[in-house]
């Protein structure tokens, strides 16, 4: 900082934050997947086009964060993107978990890189948004995801 700065770095960056917030808060995806590199990839190509995502390790993590009502009016999360394999609670209990809570109508996107008929199948009937399988289209995902956030879809993908 330069002495005829006013504002450190730090300081203009929180300003730009707190200007750029709209006065309701942005709906965020929150990332189900216990591959850490893939929930990764998967939050930067949403955030490349303005989406903004949290991410969990796990289905019981983003359980804890979905029913937690402190951290839902942090959070407010507009979409779940899950992972159908995962340790205990997999992508399909994960569903079957929020549609039973009083997050019910939260629109729901699977993933997966295995996934058999059956499970597609299981998915639509918990009236999931889509079943994805992996390498994903993020055309596709991105399309998905701006709609259920209610954002313009019309822009280029």
């Amino acid at each position: 900082m330069s002495d005829h700065d006013i504002l450190s770095d730090a300081e203009r960056e929180a300003l730009s934050a707190v200007m750029l917030e709209p006065d309701l808060p942005m709906q965020r995806v929150l990332i189900v997947d216990d591959d850490k590199d893939a929930r990764e990839l998967l939050s930067q190509i949403l955030e490349l086009d303005g989406i903004r995502c949290r991410t969990a390790a796990s289905g019981e993590t983003a359980l804890k964060m979905l029913v937690n009502e402190e951290e839902l009016k942090k959070l407010s999360i507009g979409l779940v993107i899950t992972d159908l394999r995962m340790g205990n609670v997999d992508g399909l209990d994960l569903v079957r978990q929020v549609r039973e809570s009083a997050r019910a109508a939260l629109p729901i996107i699977i993933v997966s890189g295995d996934a058999d008929v059956k499970d597609a199948i299981e998915a639509m009937h918990l009236s999931v948004v889509d079943f994805l399988l992996k390498p994903i289209d993020t055309g596709k995902l991105l399309a998905l995801v701006k709609h259920e956030l209610g954002m313009d879809v019309q822009e280029p993908i």
